[in-house]
């Protein structure tokens, strides 16, 4: 249930954004002043909330100020795909600016704070500013580039592999926006919803996580990820950064 309006400082509702701009998309100063002359209605959502349902007509874009979201779709028979996670700084559904049904629902994983910005306002300002239109385009390829690396991951890797290489994407871009603590990081995930974004049951999610305990690579306790083994994490999710195209140059 969506509680009341917050007054959140206007620079911590924008900084995880611009952070990641400039590093994805080497933002100029003239338009980091037009992102932070945005009007923002920021709410405070509780955990596995949704924000915005399949089938819903969306009228404003959500960007993540604190907290963690997740994409999904949810078959008819109740069970649920987690199609992406989000975190600080994104807007994970730029899409609905011109896809006017939602296909897919956004919902929080955790407690989140969230500001909305009118698609009205988003469209003024992309036409005021087109190199901003631009970098918002670059950041919905983007999401769609990790699309495509989740696709391969639940099919065609073994679940270790899948789960290290969702863990190892998630650091990479919590990075970023400087959430990680000397290989330590925040990943607050269920069981449940580990098995969700994988592909597997929640039981099976369960055995994964001790065996990557067992072998010394990566603990995961109370929503954290500690990386043991640096190298046998990396060899095992096979990962190949590319595609998150953390760089202007990529």
């Amino acid at each position: 249930m969506r509680t009341e309006r917050l007054r959140v400082p206007s620079d911590t509702i924008r900084a995880a954004l611009v952070r990641r701009l400039r590093i994805s998309s080497g933002i100029s100063e003239e338009d980091v002043r037009e992102i932070e002359a945005l009007p923002i209605a920021v709410r405070q959502y509780p955990a596995e909330t949704p924000v915005v349902r399949d089938g819903e007509r969306a009228t404003e874009c959500c960007l993540i100020v604190e907290g963690f979201c997740a994409r999904s779709k949810t078959i008819a028979s109740g069970k649920r795909q987690i199609l992406s996670l989000h975190i600080p700084g994104e807007i994970p559904d730029l899409m609905s600016l011109f896809l006017h049904v939602m296909d897919h629902e956004l919902s929080t994983l955790t407690a989140c704070t969230l500001g909305f910005i009118s698609h009205d306002t988003l469209r003024r300002l992309h036409q005021r500013r087109p190199v901003v239109a631009e970098m918002f385009w670059r950041d919905t390829l983007i999401d769609a580039a990790m699309f495509r690396e989740w696709i391969v991951n639940v099919g065609q890797r073994p679940a270790p592999a899948r789960l290290a290489h969702v863990m190892i994407e998630l650091r990479e871009r919590l990075r970023v926006i400087g959430r990680v603590d000397d290989e330590n990081f925040e990943m607050p995930l269920t069981q449940e919803q580990i098995g969700e974004a994988l592909g597997i049951t929640a039981v099976h999610a369960n055995r994964v996580i001790k065996q990557l305990r067992q072998d010394g690579i990566v603990e995961f306790q109370r929503g954290r990820v500690t990386v043991l083994d640096e190298a046998r994490f990396l060899e095992l999710a096979d990962f190949d950064g590319r595609y998150l195209h953390q760089s202007p140059t990529l």
